[in-house]
């Protein structure tokens, strides 16, 4: 302690000590021991050819194809469907008040399934407990994502599942339980490799869907691609076949969807709180659907942001705390660790993510698809968000819409956030105000999901996505005055073009799609 003598510091911690004991004292405390939680965790080895995992909680093509590539590691896997709002009634009737949204739609999409193995299909508690268990991810940070584990064992108990086991699976540090690991669930390269690449996998293809299927001209063509995709994708991931293969079949399959993109749409970017704007069911009000429904093109948050997110984070901290010299006897600030050899296994990390996503994108025929730069996301972020407070996102979000209005790259911003979101609501609500305030171009809207007030929501929306379509009809109009041509001249060229195939992608000029191709066509002579 600054500025105390050796014997200031004893009566000081001797002063403290008799305080705790004088308040332990009146709070009857003396002898009573810390209360533990029991903790079900028993999953070893032999236990996989009898015990189904369940999980869920990504896209429908991530967990699709997360299941097939861990049944391709040895693993009984069975994914549970989109949390609807049946989901959230039952995480309400058994989860603790106050919970966020996303608390209580995954706990509850996990007790609606167990009820209905009971009560529907027949299947004895006894066995449910003994042959199913559920693994989920675990967090740290101002957020009850990282109470999740306690609120499923409220619920199932309360349930009747009491026992039921939940395994977490921790953003940073591997799969652990709350108080221990389990060796049937072995977290090494084989598994690492395998779960990444189905997220990347996933990635690619949402990505391709969003851009195709608002311009397809026979509804349902492109989901049907998508379906197809994921099948030919996953056997690659589970046999372990040629990804890159899967891939440019697929390609060959989205390539036949048959797009008409002469007509201007407003591009809309989705960010905010990660399961909020990942998820595609009720959770969200069915957002990306009803944002195309409207006449939009959506621009989704691929999951590999957060990954690459993760690891800028661990960058950040190593390169932060190797300063702390004074309080650290090591010789760069971090006492048993090498931080230069941990930045250059973090930095090998970052490009190896980068490289693969970029190689199979290109191969699958997502063009001209950048990943962000997180540390110029960063700097855009720099005075208005500190990247050392985190929590969601951190300071991404913020630099996102920053980038989103210097680059013009759509033209409105949607950020979702759950009721009872801690580290969302105060981005949302404050720093974002904040950006709005020096960046008056920006059509911001932030919105607040609760699973019960989707006309509200729906409302809002369409009346920013009147000031959305504005601006991208006038994009389209002068795209079109520049390159000499009318609207009739430019849907007939565009057709015999190149451009008009399903996945073509002209040079980035303007936010709009049918903007970008006007002017790739007054430059091109097809």
């Amino acid at each position: 302690m600054e500025g105390l003598t050796p014997d200031e510091e004893a009566r000081l911690d001797a002063e403290l000590e008799a305080y705790e004991d004088l308040a332990r004292h009146e709070l009857g405390l003396n002898g009573r021991a810390h209360w533990v939680e029991p903790v079900p965790s028993h999953f070893t080895v032999e236990d996989r050819t009898h015990t189904t995992v369940l999980f869920g909680g990504f896209t429908l093509a991530h967990d699709t194809l997360i299941a097939y590539a861990m049944r391709g590691l040895g693993y009984r896997i069975q994914q549970l469907g989109c949390p609807d709002d049946a989901a959230l009634q039952t995480g309400k009737e058994f989860g603790n008040r106050g919970q966020c949204n996303p608390t209580y739609f995954t706990v509850g999409n996990l007790v609606k399934h167990l009820v209905e193995l009971r009560d529907v299909r027949g299947l004895p508690t006894e066995r449910i407990v003994e042959d199913y268990l559920f693994v989920t991810t675990g967090a740290c940070g101002p957020c009850r994502f990282g109470m999740y584990a306690t609120e499923y064992r409220k619920a199932l108990r309360d349930a009747g599942f009491d026992g039921f086991r939940v395994l977490l699976f921790q953003q940073q540090g591997g799969l652990e339980q709350a108080t221990g690991e389990s060796d049937g669930l072995e977290i090494d390269h084989r598994f690492a490799i395998a779960f990444t690449k189905a997220l990347l996998v996933g990635d690619i293809l949402n990505l391709l869907g969003y851009r195709i299927r608002p311009y397809e001209v026979v509804p349902g063509s492109t989901d049907d691609a998508l379906a197809l995709c994921r099948t030919i994708a996953g056997e690659a991931l589970q046999t372990g076949g040629s990804v890159t293969l899967a891939l440019y079949r697929c390609r060959r399959a989205l390539a036949a969807v048959e797009v008409d993109r002469s007509a201007p749409k407003p591009l809309v970017s989705v960010i905010g709180e990660f399961w909020a704007m990942t998820t595609e069911g009720d959770g969200n009000y069915r957002l990306q659907r009803f944002l195309e429904s409207e006449g939009a093109e959506v621009d989704i948050q691929p999951i590999v942001n957060w990954l690459l997110y993760l690891v800028w984070d661990l960058r950040f901290d190593i390169e932060h705390r190797s300063e702390l010299r004074e309080e650290d006897t090591g010789i760069f600030g971090l006492k048993g660790r090498n931080p230069t050899r941990d930045l250059w296994a973090l930095k090998a990390m970052d490009l190896a993510v980068r490289g693969v996503f970029q190689v199979w994108a290109n191969v699958a025929g997502l063009h001209r698809y950048h990943l962000p730069d997180l540390d110029g996301i960063k700097r855009l972020a720099d005075g208005m968000y500190d990247a050392n407070v985190k929590g969601g996102e951190g300071h991404m979000e913020v630099g996102k819409l920053v980038h989103f209005v210097e680059d013009a790259t759509n033209h409105m911003t949607v950020s979702v956030k759950p009721f009872g979101c801690m580290p969302s609501s105060g981005v949302s609500d404050g720093v974002q105000s904040l950006v709005v305030s020096r960046y008056p171009d920006a059509n911001f809207l932030a919105i607040e999901t609760t699973g019960d007030g989707d006309v509200n929501v729906y409302s809002r929306i369409q009346m920013a996505l009147f000031k959305a379509r504005k601006r991208a009809q006038a994009e389209h109009e002068a795209a079109l005055e520049a390159a000499g041509l009318t609207q009739d001249t430019f849907r007939a060229r565009l057709k015999r073009s190149r451009f008009g195939r399903a996945l073509a992608r002209p040079l980035h000029k303007v936010a709009g799609t049918s903007a970008n191709l006007a002017y790739a066509m007054g430059s091109s002579n097809p």
